[in-house]
């Protein structure tokens, strides 16, 4: 992972790393970072405690790897989360 990120998408990818529904794909999809990637960058950006948790609550969701979703869900997020109100 060599690539550098301004705050903005660094505060993003974190976001979507924490998120239950976005995929680890859709994060490389969008800023060219594997699993592996976002595991590292997790682990130098968030608080040791933090990364812990994070870690303990993506390993084996299958919210979180496209591969481990039922069939039929293609969409990353509720489709009512996003509306603004």
């Amino acid at each position: 992972m060599s690539a550098q990120f301004d705050s903005a998408d660094l505060s993003r990818i974190i976001e979507m790393a924490w998120e239950d529904r976005t995929p680890f794909e859709a994060i490389e999809a969008l800023y060219g970072l594997q699993e592996k990637d976002v595991i590292r960058l997790m682990r130098r950006e968030l608080k040791p405690s933090s990364f812990r948790l994070w870690r303990k609550r993506v390993t084996g969701r299958s919210t979180k790897h496209r591969q481990l979703r039922p069939e039929g869900v293609s969409r990353g997020y509720c489709p009512t989360q996003y509306k603004h109100r």
